[in-house]
């Protein structure tokens, strides 16, 4: 009888671990990087108290030395006619003073600057800080946030407030102009001018965010006011070649569209609707889009009020399994075609703390199948780190697997090893099929395809990380301990195509997730 695959999608936390490079992918791992900071504080608090101690010694001795040599050179001869002076003068001259310029030269740096090499071989990398950077922005995207309000930190949930500077904002605008996204640099630009004008302040100067601001709308086809920063601009930095040419370069094409628009002829260029300075997002590869984001914000959601007559709580055994009979787990409706139910206290918070202790050492940055190569690669749209684990890597592993078995009746005989995922800064999972549309899946240990997705939640997430399916417009969130469970396939065997399904992007929380593929018969 031909084999099918159970897609066994367990853990879903949303947070961020030790790997080198692409700290960014994986909250969990970036915790590592607050005690690596917090050891290079206390290095440097020791670097200094040697410092001072040192300047103590040296500002005690010339003190004690400016009150004696004021003394002497009152009254040079006199003073030397005591031979315990003239004895002490050649002492200090010859034995002291070359103490006292050893004490000078003496390295306190050398226990700081040795911490500091040893660390910055696991620090963040330029990937790391160009990933982040592009996590805000998505955030910022997905949860339609203005740059003030990140800026701000004025984030839902948060436990501590953080703000951006004029610096920071810098920072993420020319990361977007790296990348050749004009939206986003004007965006954050427009911010560091913005707090740079009421006064905050910063290292950079209005003229270095102005000359990345003016061709950045220059870009997003605003000649107009791209000619207006340009002008201000050149208005603090007359010298300014850069921005004398482009300036030259606007108006001669403001004036062939004026000529253009006299002559009743279309303008060779292609304006966005601007309105104050604020432009339309270009859109990108995803068709489903604004129905995905939407529904990452709790909006567009298809929750009818005949629909949710439909849905009922109940007591799963399992049709009698005997391991279920005493101990049956509540099971809730969370939608009705397709049909995706919830189980609750699936995981206990001692198995959760054990999965997560055994997958972080092995994190490893979440690849995809390239559809055209069908090689494994990462992917902007899949933002976290996974792990495998075995069964004899911890008794914890078998028991979780088997009682998902318990839970579905679907063996785990032929499984794949269990997949923990841990999604990092902005983490999230594009909408995606769980079951392969190849015929042959030669990452499955067994002709067929995966049958089915058990989704466990191993912690609540204070804002985003929902997991949604743009194409019926549901919104499951995150619950600690509980499980979310629904068929990939038809019984005939066809994917079901409604089930394309995306983990949303992480606003403020921890997320972590493992999967399981088992075959069953």
């Amino acid at each position: 009888m031909k084999s099918w695959i159970l897609s066994l999608l367990l853990t879903c936390i949303s947070c961020t671990w030790h790997t080198q490079a692409e700290f960014f992918t994986s909250i969990g791992q970036m915790t590592d990087l607050i005690y690596a900071e917090k050891d290079l504080v206390q290095s440097l608090k020791e670097y200094i108290q040697a410092e001072e101690s040192k300047l103590s010694k040296i500002k005690s001795w010339a003190e004690k030395m400016d009150a004696l040599t004021m003394k002497s050179a009152s009254d040079p001869e006199g003073y030397l006619a005591h031979p315990v002076n003239a004895y002490k003068l050649v002492k200090r001259l010859n034995t002291d003073w070359l103490e006292l310029e050893n004490l000078v030269l003496q390295d306190s740096t050398s226990g700081f600057i040795a911490n500091l090499t040893v660390q910055r071989q696991f620090f963040p990398t330029e990937e790391d800080e160009t990933g982040a950077a592009k996590a805000l922005m998505r955030l910022q995207d997905t949860y339609r946030l203005d740059p003030e309000t990140m800026s701000k930190g004025k984030l839902p949930g948060t436990k501590y407030r953080s703000s951006l500077t004029v610096d920071d904002c810098f920072g993420m605008g020319k990361t977007a102009y790296n990348e050749g996204d004009y939206y986003h640099t004007v965006l954050w630009m427009q911010q560091a001018l913005k707090q740079h004008d009421e006064g905050e302040d910063a290292t950079i100067t209005k003229v270095e965010i102005l000359d990345y601001l003016s061709y950045a709308v220059f870009q997003l086809s605003d000649l107009h006011r791209a000619v207006e920063l340009t002008r201000r601009l050149i208005s603090l930095d007359s010298a300014h070649e850069r921005a004398g040419n482009n300036l030259r370069y606007f108006e001669k094409l403001l004036e062939k569209e004026r000529v253009a628009k006299l002559l009743n002829k279309t303008s060779a260029i292609t304006e966005l609707a601007v309105q104050g300075g604020v432009y339309e997002r270009p859109a990108d590869y995803l068709p489903e889009r604004d129905t995905y984001e939407a529904l990452c914000r709790g909006e567009g959601v298809k929750m009818t009020p005949r629909r949710q007559k439909r849905l009922f709580c109940r007591y799963h055994d399992g049709n009698r399994n005997p391991h279920l009979l005493i101990a049956p787990f509540k099971e809730e409706d969370e939608w009705d075609s397709p049909h995706i139910v919830r189980y609750y206290d699936v995981l206990s918070d001692e198995e959760i703390e054990k999965i997560k202790e055994l997958a972080k050492p092995k994190l490893a940055r979440a690849t995809v199948r390239d559809p055209k190569t069908g090689v494994l690669t990462v992917a902007s749209y899949r933002v976290s780190k996974s792990s495998w684990l075995e069964e004899h890597d911890d008794p914890v592993v078998a028991r979780v697997n088997h009682r998902m078995q318990h839970i579905t009746g679907l063996t785990v005989k032929t499984a794949e090893l269990l997949q923990v995922a841990n999604y990092g800064m902005g983490g999230q999972y594009e909408p995606h099929f769980d079951f392969s549309r190849r015929p042959f899946d030669s990452t499955l240990k067994t002709e067929g395809n995966r049958l089915a997705t058990f989704l466990n939640y191993m912690s609540d997430v204070e804002a985003g990380g929902a997991t949604v399916f743009p194409d019926f417009g549901a919104a499951i969130w995150p619950q600690k301990g509980t499980a979310v469970f629904w068929y990939n396939l038809f019984r005939s065997g066809e994917g079901d195509y409604r089930t394309r399904h995306a983990a949303c992007p992480v606003l403020v929380g921890c997320k972590w997730g493992k999967s399981l593929s088992s075959a069953c018969l």
